[in-house]
Order: C-alpha cells, then sequence, then structure tokens
C-alpha cells in the first residue's frame, strides 16, 4: 500500500463525505474529490483538488486515485434516486481504483443491512437480513467489499445510526424532523414513542474514522465497526435537544404524515425510499461499539445539544445562533 498521505474522497459534496475530506485536509493529508462539473463544485477554502470525472467510470476513478494511499468511498446518487441502478457500479469503480493503486477503501456504512431480528443491539456480527431493497444493495457492498479484501483491497467500514450534521445531505433530520431551510415551526417525528433510535453526528463519525485510518497498530484486510453515537432511549432527547437548541420550548411535535407520505410514495422517489426505512423507527436500535472502543480508545462525542444546534444553523433552519451550553467533550 502506498506511503503518500493522498486520498480520494468520492462524495465530497455530500454530508459525511464533505466532513470527511475536510477531516483529511486538517490532518495534513492532500485530497482530491471527484465532480463531474469541478467549476460547479464548492470553493470554500480548505478545499480538496477537485478532478473532473464520474464514479460510474472506473477508469475516471482510477485516474483520480493516481498516488492515493485511501480512497473515501462516500457518494451515493441525490435524493436516493436509481439506487438499484447506481451504488453497486459506483462501488465496482472503486474497488477497480483501489486494486490498481493499492489504496484502502474506507465506508461510512449504515444500518439497513440488518432486519429486526438483529435489533435491540447490533454488534459487528449481528446477521444481515436486509426488509428492504436498498438493505440487501447495502449488504451486498459489504459482500463485495468482503471479497475484494481476500484479493489484497484493504476495507474499512463504520456503520452508524441515522446521520444528522451541518452539512446537507440525504438524512432523516434534515427531511423528516425538521424541513432543511426553513425557519422552525413545529418537529415531524417518525418514531413510535417510547422506542429507543441511533443518530450519528458526521463531524464524529469522520473524527471517528480519522482515528480509525491513523491507527499505528496493525490491521487486517477487512474491518466493520460500529459507532454508538447518540441513543436516544425514547424518542424524546432529540425533540427536546431542538427545542432547546431553537430557543422554542413549546415547538409543537407532530406525528410524521407517513399515510400521505406512503399515498404519494408510487409518484416520490424520496418519499418511496423514506417508506421502506419505516421499520427502523417501529423497533429499538442502538449499536455496540465496544471493539471501537478498544482499538481508538473513547469514542468521539459532541454534547447532543451543540451537536443539534450546529445542525440546525448548518442545513438553515435557525435565523441566528442560539448561545450554547455543551461543547465537545
Amino acid at each position: 500500500m502506498s506511503e503518500a498521505k493522498m486520498a480520494l474522497v468520492l462524495g465530497a459534496t455530500g454530508g459525511i463525505g464533505g466532513e470527511m475530506a475536510g477531516k483529511l485536509l486538517a490532518r495534513g493529508w492532500q485530497v482530491r474529490a471527484l465532480h463531474r462539473n469541478p467549476e460547479l463544485a464548492p470553493q470554500g477554502e480548505p478545499r480538496p483538488q477537485w478532478v473532473k470525472g464520474d464514479a460510474m467510470q472506473a477508469q475516471d476513478v482510477v485516474a483520480a486515485a493516481q498516488g492515493a494511499s485511501l480512497i473515501v468511498h462516500a457518494v451515493n446518487p441525490p435524493g436516493y434516486r436509481n439506487w438499484g441502478q447506481l451504488v453497486l457500479p459506483m462501488l465496482e469503480s472503486t474497488i477497480a481504483a483501489a486494486r490498481a493503486v493499492g489504496a484502502r477503501i474506507l465506508l461510512p456504512g449504515t444500518v439497513y443491512n440488518f432486519g429486526p431480528d438483529a435489533f435491540l443491539l447490533l454488534s459487528e456480527a449481528s446477521p444481515q437480513h436486509p426488509l428492504t431493497r436498498k438493505g440487501a444493495i447495502r449488504a451486498e457492498m459489504e459482500r463485495r467489499l468482503r471479497v475484494a479484501a481476500e484479493g489484497g483491497v484493504h476495507t474499512l467500514i463504520l456503520r452508524a445510526g441515522d446521520f444528522f450534521g451541518p452539512k446537507a445531505g440525504n438524512n432523516w433530520f434534515a427531511q423528516g424532523l425538521v424541513s432543511q431551510g426553513r425557519p422552525l415551526s413545529k418537529i415531524s417525528y417518525p418514531g413510535n414513542p417510547g422506542i429507543g433510535h441511533a443518530w450519528a453526528y458526521l463531524p464524529d463519525v469522520a473524527e471517528t474514522m480519522m482515528r480509525l485510518v491513523e491507527r499505528d497498530a496493525a490491521t487486517s484486510p477487512f474491518e466493520v465497526f460500529h459507532f454508538g453515537g447518540h441513543f436516544d432511549a425514547d424518542g424524546s432527547e432529540m425533540i427536546s435537544a431542538i427545542r432547546r437548541a431553537s430557543g422554542q420550548p413549546a415547538l409543537p411535535v407532530r406525528r410524521f404524515p407517513w399515510t400521505a407520505l406512503m399515498a404519494l410514495s408510487p409518484f416520490v422517489t424520496l418519499f418511496r425510499e423514506m417508506r421502506e426505512m419505516r421499520y427502523l423507527w417501529r423497533v429499538p436500535l442502538r449499536l455496540d461499539n465496544t471493539r471501537l472502543v478498544a482499538a481508538i480508545g473513547a469514542e468521539p462525542h459532541t454534547a447532543l445539544d451543540s451537536a443539534v444546534g450546529a445542525t440546525l444553523r448548518g442545513i438553515g433552519c435557525l435565523a441566528s445562533p442560539v448561545p450554547e451550553k455543551n461543547a465537545r467533550s
């Protein structure tokens, strides 16, 4: 594997991809990021080296990966469109590039590849019996990466709960609980009362990935870790944090409009994909991070109020900052 501190980030305009690009740059890595139209890519500082290319084209990814020792595979179709047609070919492009240049693949994993038979507490070895099409694709992604690892392509996967954070992306927080880009007038909660739910603050996820990448200890060709994140034991903690962060203690809470969403799902791709994930809100779900803590020590963890406040400001739901009482621990 190349020793050069060069990383290729696929999906750098998304939530976790953007966070990882920033972490890598802050740690002194050179970072390339693939974009079909580099002239339209974000130009803030610090920024990666934007390279023209398409993640669906293996030759583009191979070319962009030259000199890289790490490929962050954080690319997803926007709005969940054409998942079945795009996700696996994009992964194959990454595998081909990693094999060609000797790079390690870093994949932000999800819980979609697990069915309710694996809940409440998910370990890295929990059985994968996905109920949904997207879950089956996620399971197949991991299977292909495991096979690639047997052939010499090293892979690291960090699975986490529902993402939230200050960078826009496809997530339940910004597209379910609140309305991204709009002032807060209510909270729409998708879960059943009393059901626990796992949340993952993107800056903490990215910091955890960096610490795993930077470990000095010898690693195996295929590694999987679980990120504990914020476990909301009964659904009330996230609601209360949004109210506190917004300065609106009486902000009304409404039941998520599942009936309307299901009626419209045949016509709206995003709604169809959200409907598939409803089972994750009907059963309690928590990730066991014991193995992660053994590898890196304490898991990076931003206090919930601080994380929610930063998220609401980042996605345009707060007109002005609300003073934060909790700092990163």
